[in-house]
């Protein structure tokens, strides 16, 4: 399931407040105002927060004194939306730890892709680190070498074949879907087009089999998809 985002607008002119807080829903996020510098902060202490959009000129605190006082941890990315578009404003924000700068009067699509492309880079650097050899009974992997081999057999994939081992050998115990399969190694949209995931989990099967005779490395999870075999 994938994890609610939570995005802080604080904004104390009502108007482009709620401008922001609907460009948010309409990408599929869950936004909430905040009026004040003071209630920004609040809102910080009590959760953690996906994203902030700061304005500058704020009442009870200022921006530039909120960004001081954030502690962030490298978690969430911050994206200043001020009037205030001096090159000095923008580099002193950017060096205090904001993450983007966009300037009033904003263009709503310019604001709705900054947000997500904040989001898709935290959330890359958020992925913990995997390890640079994987491996599973006789099945070895090695990230950096790009090559499988199975007893010290090298095996030749194609580049689809060895993304989804490499799927399945990062969570052993998982039950990977055709959708999971399909969007995490052809990165589009799964469209319910079982034949192309079953061709090639049927050939990489083949494959293993060919490199060690009676063994089987794939399961069938029937009803679900597939796993690595315990």
């Amino acid at each position: 399931m994938t994890k609610p985002v939570h995005i802080l607008v604080a904004e104390d002119d009502s108007e482009i407040s709620q401008l922001l807080c609907g460009i948010i829903k309409k990408s599929g996020y869950t936004p909430q105002p905040a009026f004040s510098g003071t209630e920004a902060l609040l809102y910080l202490e009590q959760r953690q927060w996906s994203m902030l959009l700061l304005d500058l000129m704020l009442p009870g605190m200022t921006g530039e004194e909120l960004l001081q006082r954030i502690d962030r941890n490298g978690d969430m990315p911050v994206i200043i939306i001020s009037a205030k578009g001096e090159p000095q404003t923008k580099v002193t924000a950017l060096r205090g730890g904001a993450d983007d700068f966009i300037t009033k009067p904003f263009d709503i699509e310019e604001v709705s892709a900054r947000i997500d492309s904040q989001l898709r880079l935290y959330a890359r650097i958020a992925q913990p680190a995997l390890p640079n050899v994987l491996c599973h009974k006789e099945l070895m992997l090695d990230r950096d070498a790009m090559s499988i081999s199975v007893n010290d057999i090298k095996l030749t994939l194609t580049s689809r074949e060895y993304e989804i081992l490499a799927l399945l050998l990062s969570s052993p115990k998982k039950v990977f879907t055709k959708a999971n399969l399909y969007e995490s190694v052809w990165q589009e949209p799964y469209h319910g087009d079982d034949n192309t995931v079953n061709v090639h989990i049927s050939n990489l099967r083949n494959k293993l089999a060919k490199a060690a005779p009676g063994k089987d490395f794939i399961e069938t999870v029937w009803g679900m998809g597939y796993r690595l075999k315990p």
